[in-house]
């Protein structure tokens, strides 16, 4: 009886309800090449040997996850397929793809056959917490159906609406026609922009490398709870083949979608993102590695838009198709919203958190970028780093961004936040691959700040592998003072990786190589390199704290974590509190302060602390 059910369901599904999933528009409905054509889909489900699946044939194969809140709504992402295998067509990114309108032999020798699930919705409480089974007398405020096929690699992403600001909810999704259903997840809206609101905390988190280590600081994050919100900086996946105990799927660099698609299922296997993923929403950006190392409008390091390097070393796929199969997936897998975009790569967006903060994510490596760093011409990059002309992001994107920031400070948010991917502060030297090697574009952003008067501006980076935190300073134009940080216009937190790598070991090496660095760069007033892990930044009226948290071993699953450091900003002090970290961290080295190399670790299972070591960092390969 299932089978027949999901059959005469299927065959009347309309292109109407199958755009309830937000991915056949994915990444843009106004964007035909990268849009999925609606009655095709629905055509070839009348075929007379069209053969549903049965719900026995059918899993939750990677989880579920929420991202992207807004105060009155929420992405909802799960994937309802037959296997953990993606598809491997690319049917959604070849030939002209107009939307609506094309027909091709390929898309009738597709699955014909739409999949669909029942979502809901309900007010989180202490009774009803995650796990498989619901109490019963839930009181559900918002549901529907989406439809999903081999199309869009069997995944599903809708918009639950309807509901209240700053107010967590459990969902869970349904296979229709079956009672199997997927385990209830957590989410959380966002606070009306005129809420009063005396706090949020914000998890930290950038690159994420599979094949290097596990992803124990997910899984800790996870465990202890006390979040709001997740932000990924991005490099949540990688490209790059790689081999080992977690060896990379496909075992070869990305070129295809359906390399990509793998690539994002096998990342979406891991238990650790898996837990962070299905009781906290995500606000997530990509950064280089999504798609290629290195990249900007025309290319990526090895990858140029020559011929030569097209047959060679893009194996016949182009820049543009490599990004066109690269974003697909992205938008796909991730639960993001369908921006309103002008063209297929837009990313950055903003989140009013209140009246507390407003929480800008940028877009520094994929959207407009001009030429960066690609290995082999770096002394042409030192010729032109300083041309007006130069942007990091592109003259659209600064526009934006710029307004956003007046924007923010008109309305009378306390704080602004900035999400960025690569080093703002020049903590890590003018680095040709960071906004130090875009100065026009960083000048503009600190020209901003000056002339508005623009204030308790939090900067957040990834891309260094290490932990930096700096003063946001424009050198040899303001009078700052690296002792006591007057001069500074706002500050920079930058995390270390997940997994991915970062100062060899010894740590007593690693001690020594943060000490020089701090010691030799002004702005600089604590870095520490050893440790992988994320930061929790809590925002409140009156300060910023973060919170530094180091993994002492990625070479196994585990739940061990190290408190590395805590710093603070006052409102209205535009710099890192001074003795920085209170003069005392755990491991790095901190301006004027001292290394206490306690190890004294928690178990974010037990929750009991013990002192302990580890030999290796990564898992040897």
């Amino acid at each position: 009886m299932k089978v027949v059910i999901l059959s005469a369901l299927a065959a009347v599904a309309t292109a109407v309800e199958l755009s309830t999933n937000l991915n056949y528009h994915s990444p843009s409905t106004r964007h035909s090449n990268l849009g999925i054509d609606l009655p095709t889909v629905q055509r070839r489900t009348l075929k007379r040997d069209s053969v549903p699946y049965s719900p026995d044939d059918l899993n939750f194969t990677h989880g579920i996850a929420s991202g992207d809140p807004y105060p009155t709504s929420v992405i909802l992402w799960t994937r309802v397929a037959p296997s953990l295998a993606s598809d491997l067509g690319n049917i959604t990114v070849e030939g002209n793809v107009l939307l609506y309108s094309h027909e091709t032999k390929r898309y009738i020798k597709a699955n014909p056959n739409p999949i669909y699930v029942d979502w809901a919705v309900w007010p989180a409480t202490s009774s009803n917490a995650t796990g498989w089974k619901r109490q019963g007398n839930e009181t559900v405020v918002a549901s529907g159906r989406a439809y999903t096929t081999s199309d869009i690699d069997f995944t599903i992403k809708v918009e639950a609406g309807g509901l209240s600001p700053f107010t967590e909810y459990n969902y869970q999704f349904t296979i229709c026609g079956s009672d199997k259903k997927s385990r209830i997840g957590k989410t959380k809206t966002t606070p009306d922009k005129n809420n009063n609101i005396s706090e949020v905390k914000l998890a930290v988190f950038s690159y994420s490398n599979f094949p290097n280590g596990y992803f124990n600081a997910y899984g800790n994050a996870a465990r202890k709870g006390g979040l709001d919100y997740v932000i990924h900086l991005g490099n949540y996946i990688y490209e790059s083949a790689g081999s080992g105990e977690r060896a990379h799927d496909p075992p070869r660099v990305t070129f295809t979608l359906g390399n990509y698609r793998t690539r994002h299922g096998q990342y979406r296997t891991d238990p650790d993102l898996q837990l962070l993923a299905t009781n906290h929403p995500w606000i997530p950006t990509w950064d280089d590695h999504e798609v290629a190392n290195n990249g900007y409008r025309d290319g990526f390091s090895a990858l140029n838009n020559t011929e030569a390097s097209f047959r060679q070393g893009g194996r016949m796929v182009s820049i543009d198709q490599r990004k066109i199969n690269a974003v697909r997936a992205y938008f796909e897998w991730i639960p993001i919203r369908q921006v309103d975009l002008d063209d297929n790569l837009r990313i950055w967006r903003s989140f009013e958190l209140g009246n507390l903060a407003d929480l800008l994510i940028l877009d520094t490596r994929n959207y407009d970028r001009s030429i960066t760093s690609l290995g082999w011409n770096d002394a042409y990059i030192e010729l032109i780093r300083d041309e007006a002309s130069r942007s990091l992001m592109g003259g659209r994107q600064e526009s934006w961004f710029y307004r956003t920031l007046k924007e923010s400070k008109d309305r009378g948010a306390k704080w602004r936040i900035i999400g960025s991917q690569v080093i703002f502060s020049g903590a890590d030297g003018a680095g040709a691959d960071t906004w130090g090697g875009y100065t026009a574009n960083r000048n503009r952003t600190l020209q901003t700040l000056i002339d508005n008067d623009i204030d308790n501006n939090v900067f957040l980076a990834g891309d260094s592998h290490r932990n930096q935190v700096a003063d946001v300073t424009w050198l040899g134009e303001l009078d700052y003072n690296p002792a006591t940080g007057s001069g500074s216009l706002g500050v920079e937190f930058a995390g270390t990786a997940v997994s991915s790598s970062g100062r060899a070991g010894p740590i007593s090496a690693a001690n020594t190589y943060a000490r020089n660095r701090v010691r030799d760069t002004d702005v600089l007033q604590w870095h520490e390199g050893y440790y992988r892990g994320y930061f929790v930044l809590s925002v409140q009226k009156d300060k910023v704290t973060a919170g530094f948290f180091g993994s002492p071993t990625v070479a196994t699953r585990n739940p061990w974590e190290l408190p590395l450091a805590n710093l603070t900003i006052l409102s209205g002090e535009n710099k890192l509190s001074r003795p920085v970290a209170g003069g005392k961290v755990e491991a790095g080295f901190a301006k004027g302060g001292t290394t206490t190399g306690t190890n004294l670790t928690l178990n974010t299972e037990t929750k009991k602390w013990e002192v302990i070591g580890f030999d290796d960092m990564f898992i040897s390969r």
